[in-house]
């Protein structure tokens, strides 16, 4: 189909047509974060149980440039089937990652396992069932006490700043619940369209994990669930730029997502869909499957009470308590969200004990906390003043 497309699109012109591309679509995160003139750290953190990290760090901005200077540090944590980039994808006035260090922060993004910047292991081969047996459990257990222990000893600060969105949001809620001497290193945690409870979702993506969870088995080995490949980079920077395919790489997100197409720059498109999706694991698609139509977060069921007994010493896939978690917590959440919707935020705000902020934007979709046109103005200056009232 696709040599198809491009010998047809070859032989008709169809290509010349094409917008100018972006060169940022086939950038990593450090040449992203050079491109723009910032400077760049990249880390590789070794987790409890193995897996090896990718660990990115902007310490100061264009116009804070005395870098012996100690800053308060703020730590990014992407969404599912996202990464680090997801934070510096827009441009500099639009990206919470650059925005933060010219703000005068030292700006921390994690990857969680399984993304591009975190597949490899100490002993594990990548293309190993072993590797993949993790979902946003281990993300809790083991990636988030890694990444925050290594800022922490890295830096001197003792307390930092938290901003998660979706299953960043997620993994934090699980990890600062059950593990206090993470919490309490946290100053103030900030969740973007957090996802906790999905009894009201209407995403199609974990609609059809669930679904066609069996073939996705079959397909996949139990393996990687879509990783980035040349196909991305081809869709994003070929395809999603030509006005007649424009409009079906649009409604592939807001259809994934939640529609708000006015605040969307469509110019950048081709960034989006090269960068994205960054795969996860079968068996965190399968976690999030399980979840559907329930008001209660569980830790992922193993299928059998033997299995349960062997990872959590009880027969039956434990809940995670929200109100466990003594965090100050400010939150952000879209009206016209798929994921996480708003019934489902409902419920969460009412299980979290020490809110100080919530915000319902409702026009917004899932990504627009990322990728907004408006999202400074709705959403990231109100964290920059939130941090300045609470020094």
């Amino acid at each position: 189909m696709i040599y198809v497309i491009l010998l047809t699109g070859s032989t008709h012109g169809v290509f010349r047509n094409q917008r100018s591309l972006n060169p940022e679509a086939n950038m990593n995160i450090s040449q992203l974060i050079s491109y723009w003139g910032y400077p760049d750290e990249e880390y590789n953190i070794v987790t409890e149980d193995g897996y090896i990290l990718g660990l990115y760090r902007i310490p100061y901005g264009k116009t804070n440039t005395n870098n012996s200077a100690q800053r308060l540090v703020v730590y990014l944590q992407h969404g599912l089937l996202t990464s680090a980039n997801s934070w510096i994808s827009n441009l500099p006035n639009n990206s919470l990652g650059f925005i933060l260090a010219d703000a005068g922060y030292d700006v921390w993004m994690g990857n969680s396992r399984g993304t591009t910047w975190s597949r490899k292991h100490v002993y594990l081969k990548v293309n190993s069932k072993e590797f993949w047996a993790f979902s946003f459990d281990e993300m809790a257990k083991y990636d988030l006490p890694a990444s925050i222990d290594f800022i922490v000893k890295q830096t001197g600060q003792e307390e930092i700043f938290y901003v998660g969105h979706s299953q960043g949001a997620t993994i934090a809620f699980i990890t600062f619940s059950t593990m206090p001497q993470i919490a309490e290193r946290i100053k103030i945690f900030f969740a973007l369209a957090p996802v906790f409870s999905t009894k009201y979702t209407k995403s199609p993506l974990v609609n059809m994990a669930d679904k066609l969870k069996s073939v996705i088995k079959a397909f996949t080995g139990n393996q990687d669930f879509l990783p980035k490949t040349s196909f991305n980079r081809f869709v994003g920077s070929r395809l999603c730029p030509l006005p007649i395919f424009d409009k079906i790489c649009l409604d592939t997100l807001f259809m994934i997502f939640g529609y708000d197409a006015k605040n969307l720059n469509t110019s950048r498109l081709d960034v989006y869909f090269s960068q994205n999706p960054e795969g996860t694991s079968v068996q965190n698609m399968l976690h999030w499957s399980q979840l559907l139509h329930s008001n209660h977060m569980k830790a992922f069921d193993w299928g059998s009470p033997v299995l349960n007994l062997v990872h959590f010493n009880q027969t039956t896939s434990p809940l995670y308590n929200v109100t466990a978690m003594n965090v100050t917590t400010a939150t952000w959440n879209g009206g016209s969200d798929l994921l996480a919707d708003p019934e489902d935020i409902k419920i969460l705000l009412s299980e979290i004990t020490n809110l100080i902020y919530h915000k319902t934007i409702s026009s917004y979709n899932h990504i627009d906390f990322l990728f907004g046109l408006d999202v400074y103005h709705q959403v990231y200056h109100e964290i920059i003043d939130i941090i300045e009232k609470n020094l």
